[in-house]
C-alpha cells in the first residue's frame, strides 16, 4: 500500500495479487471447462477469465496488472462471477476498485472516533454477556466488565498500548494467544481477512499500514497469511477458550455493525454461552466476580468524591 504521487494509495500489487489468488482456486471443472494435463500452474488462465467475464483476453491481463481505475460496475461483476467470488469477496474487489480511483486532494488523516457514552452503557448493560467494540484495525476501543475477565490474557498482555488492546497483536506477537485460543490457526486467519477487508476500504489508513508493517516484520506466520489475500467482513461462530481462571470455554459470537462515524468502520461482538452448558456456569461465575467491580465503579460516577 505504498503512496503515489498523486496522493492516492497505490493499491495495484494488492489488485494483482488478489485476482491471481482467486484464479488459482478455481479448477477447469468448476467452471465447465475440459481438465488438461498440460497446465503447469493451478486454477485458470487468464484467457480462460477472459472468455468466462467476456472481456478480452488482453483487458483481462491488464485488470489482474492492476490497472482497475475507471473499470464500469457490470464488468467487474462478470469478473467476480467468474472467479466465483463470495458476498465478502466482491466487496472487497469493489472496494480495490473504489480506492483505485485518481483522488482530488488528499485525504483527511483519519482520527479515532470516541465511544459515546450511551454505547458503553449498552456494554454495561450486558451483564451475562462479554461485548466489546473494536475498530477496522482490531483496536478494543470499548469493553464491559465481562470482556474484560474472558479476555483478560489479552488486555493484560504486553501487546496493549495505552490501556488499549489489539486484537491482532495479540493473536500474532504474544505467545500466550496460541494457549488462550483453542483454535489458534483458524482465529489467526480470520483475524488477518478482517484487516485484509480494511485495507480495501481504508488503503489510506496510516496507522492500518503501520499495524501491517510491524506484523509482517515481527510474525512470520502473519506474512504467510497475508500473502494468501483471504477476506472477511462478517465474522462469527464458536470460539473455543483456555481461560487461566474459568478453565475451558466454548463460547457463540455474532459481531454487529456498530455505526460510529461515516468515515471508519466498527463493529459491536458480543460472546455468550449456551443456556445450561459448563460454560455458561463458568461465564456466570466470571460475571459474579467482576459485578462488584462494575457496581462500585457505577456508584463512584454517580457520587463523585
Amino acid at each position: 500500500m505504498d503512496r503515489s504521487p498523486g496522493g492516492s494509495a497505490d493499491n495495484r500489487a494488492d489488485i494483482r495479487d488478489f485476482l491471481a489468488s482467486r484464479r488459482a482456486k478455481i479448477t477447469p471443472e468448476q467452471v465447465g471447462l475440459p481438465p488438461s494435463a498440460r497446465r503447469r500452474v493451478p486454477g485458470l488462465r487468464r484467457e480462460e477469465v477472459a472468455v468466462l467475464a467476456g472481456v478480452s483476453t488482453e483487458w483481462y491481463i491488464r485488470l489482474e496488472r492492476g490497472h482497475i481505475s475507471g473499470v464500469s460496475e457490470d464488468v467487474l461483476v462478470a469478473v467476480a462471477e467468474a472467479l466465483k467470488l463470495d458476498d465478502d469477496e466482491r466487496t472487497y474487489l469493489f472496494d480495490l476498485a473504489r480506492a483505485a480511483q485518481p483522488a482530488r486532494r488528499t485525504p483527511a488523516r483519519r482520527k479515532d472516533v470516541p465511544v459515546p457514552p450511551r454505547v458503553q452503557w449498552l456494554l454495561d448493560s450486558m451483564t451475562m454477556s462479554s461485548a466489546f467494540v473494536r475498530n477496522g484495525r482490531m483496536d478494543v476501543i470499548a469493553h464491559n466488565a465481562l470482556a474484560r475477565a474472558v479476555h483478560a490474557p489479552m488486555f493484560d498482555s504486553a501487546t496493549t498500548e495505552y490501556g488499549r488492546a489489539n486484537i491482532a497483536r495479540f493473536h500474532f506477537l504474544d505467545p500466550i494467544a496460541r494457549h488462550f485460543f483453542v483454535d489458534w490457526d483458524a482465529a489467526c486467519h480470520a483475524t488477518v481477512a478482517l484487516l485484509r477487508a480494511e485495507a480495501g476500504r481504508e488503503p489510506h489508513d496510516r496507522a492500518l499500514r503501520e499495524l501491517i508493517g510491524e506484523l509482517s516484520t515481527l510474525s512470520p506466520e502473519f506474512r504467510k497469511q497475508w500473502a494468501a489475500h483471504d477476506v472477511r467482513i462478517r465474522h462469527d461462530g464458536v470460539k473455543r477458550l483456555r481461560h487461566p481462571e474459568a478453565g475451558d470455554l466454548e463460547l457463540t459470537y455474532q459481531s454487529l455493525d456498530l455505526p460510529l462515524s461515516d468515515r471508519a468502520m466498527h463493529d459491536l461482538t458480543i460472546y455468550t454461552a449456551e443456556p445450561g452448558t459448563r460454560s455458561e456456569e463458568q461465564l456466570r461465575l466470571l460475571a459474579s466476580w467482576t459485578a462488584p467491580q462494575a457496581e462500585n465503579a457505577t456508584d463512584h460516577t454517580r457520587h463523585p468524591g
